[in-house]
């Protein structure tokens, strides 16, 4: 199966949004490489970095869930290569 690998940079503007984000993020776990999580204190928001290796598909529905949360933004930057599993 094709993979991608991606980096899914998230902005939580209200700390309560952060219990549903964990969800999804649990909910894909099996694909996630790693997470970096820096709270902006001066701003009041909290700025995630998600490093992900998955299929195309799977990588767009995560980003799309999280794109759908109340106070959550996202954006996401592909590798310009995939890898054959």
């Amino acid at each position: 199966m094709e993979t991608r690998v991606a980096l899914i940079g998230i902005i939580v503007s209200d700390r309560g949004s952060a219990d549903k984000l964990n969800e999804v993020l649990h909910e894909y776990g099996d694909y996630i490489i790693g997470r970096m999580g820096i709270p902006y204190k001066e701003k009041g928001i909290n700025v995630i970095s998600i490093a992900i290796d998955a299929p195309q598909d799977v990588i767009s529905a995560l980003a799309g869930k999280i794109g759908k949360l109340d106070d959550v933004s996202c954006k996401t930057s592909f590798a310009s290569w995939s890898y054959d599993e």
